[in-house]
């Protein structure tokens, strides 16, 4: 049994989430806890939230907000004091801390990356009571705080709804606590502006896409622009530990998952090229500025490489891992080992599914899934990507080198771009 099995020994249940049922409110008598709470949680980051054109404006209406880092749903509440709303999450919150609870302070349970009918619906329910709607549609946290491409179907809903477009967009969260390296940095400093972006008269005149993109530029966000426009000074000693999650590809040898970090220093350790991240999130070699001392130029030169990769028809993963499945709302079921390959034809995974005694295989195209969702130390206990379908979603351990969850992201999200546009040509 793995560790995460064993949080609940005793569950072997595989009733999936019911989807279907209506959300409740956020609990009254629960929302002072909340505020307090939230408060209290974004105080070392002294916290500024600015409101523009939302002076008078009522529920119901729908939010979308920046993804950074956890901070972001303590973040949220404040910036809709004194409103409550719904909002739309991950399995693994019900999971972890109670169904009950989760859906108490107004969780809308889905699952990442996929079309979601159930989700709609029950968005649509929480509208037509008069209610507010928060969605993360980036649907992951930032790997080098900074935006993600958004889905054209929030543009699409949106203008199906009807009403009011608000926009959160977050800077300081990614800083505090990044994805490769959770460990609290008290230093960062949390700014928070929350608009109305759209009206829903606006909403009339224009098209889905462009719907979409107005949201997409207002939710554009760079953190490491951020911290050095406002000289923001991070100089905890292990501010690079856990970075090489992400920048995997040294610019100087260009190979792949040879780069590692420690202290304030990343370095590969095949050709020995190493930076040191400085007190503003800059990447330097001794006193002068290293070729990417932006961290996110980096990251997307990366993003370039597998374009390249995939466009020369050389890609492909092939790797053996440990099989996590997340059913419901009340425990993780051990699936034992399975093989996982990604090509440009999207995602296939062979495996027993927990209480079969055949191997199964599920397959992904690259229509069907905008990026994968992505984890570098979930929960302790390592770097994983998942996969969903509509009743479950699977958690997909290493246990083979040569898997990394950035390059799988950026190869996916790619695939994507690519087939979305042989379908419109």
């Amino acid at each position: 049994m793995s560790e995460l099995s064993a949080r609940n020994k005793k569950c072997t249940d595989p009733t999936p989430f019911d989807r279907f049922r209506v959300p409740p409110k956020q609990n009254f008598f629960l929302m002072p806890l909340i505020w307090l709470y939230c408060f209290f949680a974004t105080r070392s980051g002294h916290l500024k939230i600015h409101r523009k054109n939302m002076k008078g404006l009522k529920p119901p209406y729908i939010v979308f907000g920046s993804h950074h880092a956890w901070m972001d749903f303590y973040v949220t509440p404040l910036a809709l004091f004194p409103h409550r709303a719904n909002y739309v999450s991950e399995m693994e919150g019900f999971e972890f801390f109670g169904e009950w609870l989760y859906r108490q302070i107004g969780c809308i349970g889905t699952r990442k990356f996929i079309s979601d009918i159930a989700l709609v619906r029950s968005i649509k329910r929480c509208i037509a009571r008069k209610g507010i709607v928060v969605i993360y549609p980036e649907a992951r946290y930032a790997n080098v705080g900074t935006s993600s491409e958004l889905p054209q179907s929030v543009g699409k809903l949106a203008k199906n709804l009807g009403v009011p477009v608000v926009c959160i967009n977050m800077r300081g969260n990614y800083l505090q606590s990044p994805i490769w390296n959770t460990r609290m940095r008290k230093q960062a400093r949390l700014d928070t502006e929350i608009v109305q972006l759209l009206t829903p008269q606006e909403l009339k005149t224009m098209t889905p896409e462009q719907i979409t993109r107005a949201i997409s530029e207002y939710l554009t966000y760079d953190d490491y622009k951020y911290q050095l426009e406002s000289r923001m000074k991070i100089d905890v000693p292990w501010r690079a530990e856990g970075l090489h999650k992400v920048l995997y590809r040294c610019p100087e040898c260009g190979s792949d998952f040879t780069m590692k970090s420690g202290g304030a220093d990343l370095y590969c350790e095949k050709c020995g090229n190493r930076v040191t991240m400085n007190m503003y999130g800059r990447l330097v070699q001794g006193v002068d500025p290293y070729k990417f001392s932006h961290i996110p130029d980096w990251y997307e030169w990366q993003r370039r490489c597998v374009i390249d990769e995939i466009d020369r028809g050389e890609y492909r993963l092939a790797a053996e891992v440990h099989v996590e499945a997340l059913p419901g709302a009340k425990c993780f079921l051990d699936c034992g080992t399975g093989h996982l390959t990604h090509t440009a034809e999207g995602f296939t995974l062979t495996f027993t599914d927990h209480g079969e005694t055949s191997p199964k295989t599920l397959s992904f195209s690259p229509a069907s899934m905008n990026s994968v969702h992505t984890e570098y130390d979930y929960r302790k206990h390592g770097e994983c990507i998942t996969l969903s379908v509509p009743d479950c979603t699977y958690f997909l351990f290493p246990l083979t080198p040569g898997f990394n969850p950035t390059k799988i992201q950026f190869a996916a999200e790619y695939l994507h771009s690519r087939e979305i546009l042989r379908t419109k040509a």
